[in-house]
């Protein structure tokens, strides 16, 4: 039997938090709290997202007055799809075709791999700064 699909809203605040690292980074580490303020995560959750992001490789901490968070890879290298791993633990399908109805859940699984693993943290910063640059119209 095939394995549900399932993606926490942490992974959606990990992805989100590190989209507003990635904008704010160029000038060394970013407190962590900036960063929960500038994007209304509870302090505790980022915390515990930046704590196990920092073990899989993707950030660096600094402690100290000038402390905080920076990538330890390039926002170009860091995939959706390694984020939401490392939050949510693995996406990839099992070994094998899945028989009967079960395929069609592997088929979506494979599908939300490959976006995932195509989509990077700078995306995500190019993505954002192109709707903030979209015109609204009013009436």
């Amino acid at each position: 039997m095939s394995s549900i699909i399932s993606i926490s809203d942490k992974s959606r605040s990990a992805v989100v938090a590190l989209t507003e690292l990635a904008q704010r980074g160029d000038g060394g580490p970013v407190p962590i709290v900036e960063i929960s303020e500038a994007r209304d995560i509870p302090l505790h959750v980022l915390e515990q997202l930046f704590a196990g992001l920092r073990r899989a490789g993707i950030l660096a901490s600094q402690r100290g007055v000038k402390g905080g968070y920076s990538f330890l890879r390039l926002p170009g290298d860091v995939t959706l799809l390694h984020v939401v791993e490392t939050v949510d633990g693995r996406l990839a399908p099992r070994n094998g075709p899945a028989p009967g109805v079960d395929s069609v859940w592997d088929q979506a699984r494979n599908l939300l791999v490959g976006l995932l693993g195509e989509l990077t943290i700078s995306d995500m910063v190019d993505q954002e700064e192109r709707m903030s640059e979209t015109p609204m119209f009013h009436i």
